[in-house]
C-alpha cells in the first residue's frame, strides 16, 4: 500500500467510525420486549414480589413476600398518595403505595424538545416508566407494594432549611414496625433512603433490604446499566448474557442515560456483603441491590440506609461519591487520552467562562502541541511532490513488474532520503486524541444547552443554521488545496477534493461544540500549512542554489 492509498484509508476509516456512532445515537432501534431468557424471578427476587396490602389494613392477607407462580393472580394494587418534594435541584414525586420514587424533574437542566419544561428523569406515565423502587424482604415485610402511610412533615426545602425529610411508616405481619425516611438535601442530586425496623414481636426476624431501579426498554440517546466491575447493555439482560460480579462488599447499580444517571451507592465502608442482581419481568428491566439488615432480636431495632444519585454525569460530582462513579462517563477505550483533556476544557472553562471559547482556546493548545508533527508530515510530503514525476515514470516502466517496482522506489526512497510514510504517520498519531476529543464534547453534559456567541444556544445540539458546517466546508476545501499532496491518481485526487463537502454534510447533524472544534482546527491548519509551505518553498531554494 502507497503513502496515498495510506493515508486515504487512515481518512476514511476515522470518517466510517464517527459516521457509524453518530447513526448508532441516533437511530438505536428499540430494545426488544420479549419474556427474558436469563430465568425465572425467585420469590425472594424484588421485582417478582406481588402486591399485597399491609397487615394493619388487611390481617388476612398473605405475606407480603409469599410466592406467586408466573403469571398468577394478584390482589389488586391499593391506591396510594402522591407527595410532592421541592428542593432547589429537583421537583420529585414519591408514591405511598410503594414508597417508590415515581418522578425527579431537574429543575436546573431543561428539556430538548420542551425548553419550558424541566429534564424528567425518572418518571411514570402513559410512554416512559423509569422509578427508583425499594423494600423489606422477610415474611410479612413491607415491600415497593405495600401501602405506606406519610407522616406529618414539610414538604419543601425552604429558606434555612439543609435537608428536608419524608417519614412514611408501615405496620408488618412480621409483628415489626418499620420507618422508611427519604432525606432530601440542600445543593445535592442524592436522596437518602433507609428504613428502621423495630422487632415488636417475641421471635428474632432477618430482613433483607433492596434497592433498585425499574425502567422500560424505550431508548433515550445512550442507554444502559451499570454494576461492580460490568457496564452492558439491556439486550445483554434478554439474552441472559448479563456477566457481572453479584456478591461483594462494595460498588453501586445504576442505569444510565445520555448525560443523566441514576444510581443507588451502598457506603463502601461498612463492608457488608451486597448482592446485585440483575432481570427483566413484565417488559421492566431491574438493576438493584439486595443488603441483609442482620438478626433483629425482640424489642430491637436495626437500620439500614443507601443514598440515591438522581442527576446529571458532573464528573467531579459522581467522584465525591462513590468510586468509579465517575466513570459512567464513558469514553471507550481512549479513556486515558479523553480524561485529561476533559480536565483541561474545565481549567480553560474556569479561566475564560464560556464552554465555546474553552474549545477554542484547547483547540489552539492541541494544534500548537501537534504542530512538530504537521511540520514533519508537511515536509515529508513535499519531497514526495519533488520526486513524484520520478515515480510516476517508474510505475509506468516496471508497469507490469510489481516486484521490481517496488524495489526501484525503494531505492529511489533511500536515494532522495524519503519516509514514504512520513507525511501520514504523524497523521496517524493524532488520530486518538481526535477520536478522545470527540467522545468528550459527546458526552459532557457541562455542554449540554451551553451557549457560545449569536445563534449558537447549545454546543451539545446541530448548528441550527447549518453556518458552522459550511464554513468548515470552506476551509477544508482550502485546506486541501494548500496541502502539498503528490497524489497523481486523478481518481484519488477527486476523492480528496470531495471529502470536505461528505464531512460537511456529515458534520450538519453534529453538536455544534464539535463542528466549532473542527472549523477552527481547520483554520488553524490553513494559516500552519501556508506558513509551512513558505519555510519549505524557502529551504528548497536555499538548496537549490547551493548546488549551483
Amino acid at each position: 500500500m502507497d503513502t496515498q492509498r495510506l493515508i486515504l484509508f487512515v481518512i476514511f476509516s476515522f470518517s466510517a467510525f464517527i459516521l457509524w456512532d453518530r447513526w448508532q445515537a441516533e437511530h438505536r432501534p428499540p430494545l426488544p420486549t420479549s419474556a427474558p431468557t436469563a430465568g425465572k424471578p425467585s420469590s425472594d427476587t424484588p421485582s417478582a414480589v406481588p402486591r399485597a396490602t399491609p397487615a394493619a389494613s388487611a390481617p388476612n392477607a398473605p405475606p407480603a413476600s409469599a410466592p406467586n407462580a408466573p403469571g398468577a393472580s394478584v390482589p389488586a394494587p391499593a391506591k396510594g398518595e402522591k407527595i410532592e418534594i421541592k428542593t432547589d435541584r429537583y421537583v420529585a414525586d414519591v408514591d405511598t403505595l410503594g414508597g417508590v420514587i415515581t418522578q425527579v424533574a431537574l429543575t436546573q437542566h431543561r428539556d430538548t424538545d420542551h425548553p419550558d419544561n424541566p429534564y424528567v428523569l425518572l418518571q411514570r406515565n402513559e410512554s416512559r416508566t423509569f422509578l427508583a423502587q425499594s423494600g423489606l424482604i422477610g415474611e410479612g415485610l413491607p415491600n415497593h407494594h405495600t401501602l405506606w402511610q406519610a407522616l406529618p412533615g414539610p414538604r419543601e426545602l425552604g429558606p434555612g432549611m439543609d435537608k428536608l425529610e419524608l417519614k412514611l411508616a408501615a405496620t408488618t405481619l412480621a409483628g415489626a414496625t418499620v420507618t422508611q425516611t427519604l432525606t432530601f438535601h440542600r445543593g445535592s442530586y442524592v436522596i437518602d433512603v433507609s428504613y428502621e425496623v423495630t422487632n415488636t414481636g417475641a421471635a428474632p426476624i432477618t430482613p433483607t433490604a433492596y434497592f433498585q431501579l425499574a425502567r422500560d426498554s424505550k431508548p433515550t440517546g445512550i442507554q444502559s446499566w451499570g454494576a461492580p466491575s460490568a457496564y452492558t447493555g439491556f439486550s445483554n439482560i434478554d439474552k441472559g448474557k448479563a456477566k457481572f460480579t453479584d456478591k461483594t462488599d462494595n460498588g453501586w447499580v445504576g442505569m444510565v442515560e445520555h448525560y443523566f444517571v441514576a444510581a443507588w451507592l451502598p457506603a463502601d465502608a461498612t463492608k457488608v456483603s451486597r448482592d446485585f442482581y440483575v432481570n427483566k419481568v413484565d417488559n421492566l428491566y431491574y438493576a438493584g441491590v439486595k443488603i441483609p439488615v442482620g438478626s433483629v432480636a425482640p424489642g430491637a431495632t436495626a437500620r439500614v440506609s443507601v443514598p440515591l444519585y438522581v442527576g446529571p454525569q458532573e464528573q467531579d460530582t459522581l467522584k465525591s461519591l462513590a468510586a468509579g462513579l465517575d466513570l459512567v462517563v464513558d469514553y471507550g477505550i481512549f479513556t486515558v487520552i479523553a480524561a485529561p483533556l476533559f480536565w483541561l476544557l474545565k481549567w480553560l472553562h474556569s479561566l475564560l467562562g464560556n464552554w465555546g471559547w474553552a474549545i477554542i482556546a484547547m483547540t489552539i493548545i492541541i494544534k500548537s502541541a501537534f504542530y512538530p508533527l504537521n511540520h514533519a508530515s508537511a515536509r515529508s510530503m513535499a519531497k514526495m511532490k519533488v520526486v513524484a514525476p520520478k515515480m510516476k515514470a517508474l510505475q509506468e516502466q516496471y508497469a507490469n513488474d510489481k516486484q521490481q517496482l517496488q524495489m526501484k522506489m525503494m531505492e529511489l526512497y533511500k536515494t532522495e532520503k524519503i519516509n514514504p510514510l512520513g507525511g501520514c504517520l504523524p497523521i496517524v498519531v493524532q488520530i486518538p486524541v481526535f477520536i478522545a476529543l470527540y467522545w468528550v464534547l459527546l458526552a459532557a453534559v457541562e455542554l449540554r444547552h451551553a451557549p457560545w456567541i449569536g445563534w449558537i444556544h447549545d454546543l451539545s445540539a446541530p448548528d441550527p443554521y447549518f453556518v458552522l458546517p459550511v464554513v468548515y466546508a470552506i476551509t477544508a476545501y482550502l485546506q486541501v488545496r494548500l496541502s502539498p499532496t503528490p497524489i497523481q491518481d486523478p481518481v484519488q485526487a477527486k476523492v480528496m477534493q470531495i471529502m470536505p463537502i461528505a464531512f460537511s454534510v456529515l458534520f450538519l447533524f453534529f453538536p455544534s461544540g464539535l463542528v466549532l472544534y473542527w472549523l477552527i482546527n481547520n483554520s488553524l491548519q490553513i494559516f500552519q500549512q501556508w506558513h509551512m509551505n513558505r519555510v519549505i518553498e524557502r529551504e528548497t531554494a536555499a538548496a537549490a542554489a547551493k548546488r549551483r
